[in-house]
Parts: C-alpha cells; sequence; structure tokens
C-alpha cells in the first residue's frame, strides 16, 4: 500500500470515524450537561425565538467593544466564510461529499477557489500575527491555539500546492496524498479541540438561548 493508497483507505475511514464519535460525545456533553435546579416558572412559549436570537446576537460584538474588536472579527469572518467556500464550493471536494452523502451541487470556477484559498490562508496569518504581538492573546494562547491554526492551516497550504503542482520534486500523487492526510488530521482534531466550535456554536448558543427564554418570574 503506497501512501496516496492508505490516504484514501485507511486514514480516511479512521478520520471519518474519530470525527462522528467525538462529534457526539461534543454533543451530549452540552445536551445532558449537569445544571443547577431551574425553580423558575417555565415559560409555555419562546424557546425557539430565543434559541436564534441568541446564535444571531453573539454573532456580533458587544458595542462597547465593537471597535477594539473589529480587525479580529474582519479576519475572523473572512477566513470562516473563505473556508466555507473552498470545502463545499471546489468540485473534487463536492465529488468526495457526493460518494459520502449520495448527492451533489454545482461547483464554483477553480478561480475563485483559489482566490479564496490565497484570502483565507492571508487572513490566517494575520490572525497569528495579531496573537503572537498582543500581550493579553499570547498570555492567554495554549497548545490547542496554535495546533488548531497549524491543523486549520494544513490543507489550506497543501491544497493549493497540490493544485498548481508545486511540490519541490515531489511528485503530484505524493502532494495528494500529504493534502487528504493534512484533511484527515484536521477532521481526526475537530471535535476536540477549539475548532469544535464551527458545527457546534449554533447547538450551545440555540442551548444557553432556549433555556435562558424559558426561565420567568413567578407569577
Amino acid at each position: 500500500m503506497d501512501l496516496l493508497e492508505f490516504a484514501r483507505g485507511p486514514a480516511m475511514q479512521w478520520a471519518l470515524i474519530l470525527l462522528v464519535l467525538g462529534t457526539c460525545w461534543r454533543i451530549a456533553g452540552i445536551v445532558f450537561l449537569k445544571r443547577k435546579p431551574d425553580l423558575s416558572e417555565p415559560r409555555s412559549h419562546g424557546q425557539m425565538a430565543g434559541a436564534l436570537r441568541t446564535i444571531f446576537s453573539r454573532s456580533v460584538p458587544a458595542k462597547a467593544f465593537r471597535s477594539r474588536v473589529l480587525y479580529s472579527n474582519l479576519l475572523g469572518y473572512t477566513f470562516h466564510i473563505g473556508i466555507a467556500i473552498v470545502v463545499f464550493a471546489y468540485l473534487p471536494h463536492i465529488l468526495w461529499f457526493e460518494s459520502v452523502l449520495g448527492f451533489q451541487w454545482p461547483a464554483l470556477p477553480n478561480a475563485v477557489i483559489s482566490v479564496a484559498a490565497v484570502v483565507t490562508l492571508f487572513s490566517l496569518v494575520a490572525l497569528l500575527v495579531k496573537r503572537l504581538t498582543s500581550p493579553v492573546l499570547r498570555l492567554i494562547s495554549n497548545f490547542d491555539d496554535y495546533f488548531s491554526w497549524a491543523v486549520t492551516v494544513a490543507p489550506l497550504v497543501t491544497g493549493l500546492m497540490a493544485v498548481a503542482d508545486v511540490g519541490f520534486g515531489l511528485r503530484y500523487e505524493t502532494l495528494l496524498a500529504i493534502h487528504l492526510l493534512s484533511v484527515w488530521l484536521l477532521f481526526a482534531w475537530l471535535p476536540f479541540g477549539k475548532l469544535g466550535h464551527a458545527f457546534l456554536v449554533f447547538l450551545s448558543r440555540g442551548t444557553t438561548g432556549a433555556l435562558f427564554a424559558r426561565r420567568g418570574a413567578r407569577t
């Protein structure tokens, strides 16, 4: 078994298993999290509205801090949107999703994907520079922050190298295998680190909003 066969076979299977099991574990932690007894009288309506309101309100910084976090927020939204475009609008990726899900959707032109990948990469580098140069961010950063950054950047870099066939002497098949392995590493780490917010943020915020919505004062 060569490296590409390994990347397309066992490595992918184990990464998907870890992704599914880890996601279930995180969701169970959110849903069954132990909470103090709620002694307030439950409301009969408003939980869904409270969940949606919390999801959207927490996506915008508070007015008092907006000017201070504007730079980081713009870069954050840039790389989140860019990654979404690269992952879900690139034809080879769509074909992979089709092999797993059984259906596909329209793709964007390759030039658009390349631009999105480069912009995303630059925004991630800018965020790392911000983290390293800010005394506060540097103080509160830990292994999770830097490793999550690295496993997010790796598929972008290796993917751009594979598309451009720039491997510094490596064959295209080797470049593709390295790219796939970097993606599977991202998949395997996704549920266990801070990157889990990518798909759990709406569940956790919605759960919090629903809980607050159903709490009311006794009449």
